[in-house]
């Protein structure tokens, strides 16, 4: 496939590669795209997007034949050089991806439409904000453009009925609401660090009854018998995955029926573990429930949790309190909780716009999609700012 950029070098022909995975693009190429501020020997902004982490969906079986996402990321190339990739799935559902459009396959397909498959640019279970449009420096504009032109031109040859960005960045979605894509705004919440000291100096910026509640909650949580660990690195062992299997087979029956990562997957997190920061309650010497985090450059970023005992506030403990006591021992800028979740407003974590883009085959659809989105953009904006103004924060403190 074949396209041409016309936005910063005129008379540069850029070529459009579908692969059928990351095995077919070395680590280097793409990470020059995904991550080059980690060419420092920093840590990227965020690790989902490294070549590293793809490649460990694919190969751990976490994504490929019988998941329901196929992998065919594009690579951008001006001559022999990779300019620009994206991670783009084929997909035959809708799960796993956290920006929900069951409703819109429900609609089109009791209009005779075939709503599935799809295309999907997004990281695998995997809601967090970020670049999805991935170039080298000095190649945004074109790049982004060959790649949402892409996109559009293999959904159309395939036949697919859409072609999707989510959690990508609002300089990106604005892009792509060029380029004929639709954009979309939804929520999370995320907790900001105002260059707090320690846990007590962020309380001090809360009312006086939620700086109260969550000291007791705090209490509470560690009235379960045993200690709480935050281990990172080569203090994080084979035997912790094992444990934190347990914790995630059972979470993810009870949320999606079936857990969407595999076990060979956490092997293979193992071997990234200086990007992870475990987060473990033992009893006895024995884990009893744990979180996951993703360490990147600038953010914390909570994915998974779970337990085999019941314990009061022990999940905000672990997911929150201790995420947040984290960020601010190692200086970052914000923890990212993931989806969903008022319950976290209470704790600190504020409503934070997260942005979409989408590009529908079928014009009537994709012009009722549009007044939907427009509604929806409306109220979204109107939660964002009662949500704000009905946190834990004292007058002028969260602003």
């Amino acid at each position: 496939m074949k396209g041409t950029g016309a936005r910063e070098h005129m008379s540069e022909t850029i070529e459009i590669t579908v692969l059928s995975g990351l095995n077919e693009i070395s680590a280097t190429d793409w990470d020059a795209c995904a991550c080059p501020e980690a060419a420092d020997g920093g840590r990227p902004l965020d690790p989902f997007t490294t070549h590293r982490f793809l490649l460990a969906l694919e190969s751990s079986g976490s994504v490929g034949p019988g998941t329901g996402w196929q992998p065919r990321p594009l690579v951008a190339r001006a001559g022999a050089a990779v300019i620009a990739v994206a991670p783009v799935y084929v997909k035959s559902h809708s799960q796993g991806e956290y920006i929900f459009d069951h409703g819109w396959a429900d609609a089109y397909e009791r209009a005779g439409g075939r709503y599935y498959p799809k295309l999907q640019c997004a990281v695998p279970f995997t809601p967090v904000s970020g670049r999805r449009l991935l170039t080298r420096p000095g190649h945004e504009e074109t790049g982004r453009a060959a790649l949402l032109e892409g996109m559009v031109r293999l959904a159309e040859g395939a036949g697919l009925s859409s072609a999707h960005v989510t959690f990508c960045t609002g300089a990106e979605a604005e892009v792509a609401t060029g380029a004929d894509y639709l954009p979309r705004l939804t929520q999370q919440f995320h907790w900001l660090n105002r260059g707090y000291a320690d846990f007590e100096d962020f309380l001090a910026d809360l009312s006086s009854r939620k700086r109260k509640a969550i000291r007791k909650e705090r209490a509470r949580a560690h009235d379960f018998g045993g200690t709480i660990r935050a281990l990172t690195g080569d203090a994080i062992e084979p035997a912790h995955w094992e444990a934190f299997w347990t914790f995630y087979q059972d979470t993810g029956s009870r949320k999606w029926g079936r857990p969407y990562l595999t076990r060979a997957f956490f092997d293979a997190l193992h071997a990234m573990r200086g990007d992870v920061l475990l987060v473990l309650a033992e009893r006895g010497g024995r884990p009893v429930a744990g979180a996951l985090n993703l360490i990147g450059r600038e953010a914390l970023f909570g994915r998974y949790w779970g337990a085999i005992e019941d314990h009061p506030f022990l999940h905000f403990e672990l997911c929150y309190h201790r995420a947040i006591d984290w960020a601010i021992a190692h200086g970052l800028a914000r923890v990212e909780a993931g989806a969903q979740g008022e319950h976290k407003l209470a704790r600190g974590y504020l409503p934070a716009p997260i942005h979409s883009a989408h590009w529908l085959r079928d014009r009537g659809f994709r012009d009722a999609v549009a007044r939907y989105l427009q509604a929806e953009r409306a109220a979204t904006d109107e939660d964002i700012e009662i949500l704000t103004a009905y946190g834990p924060f004292r007058a002028g403190t969260a602003d």
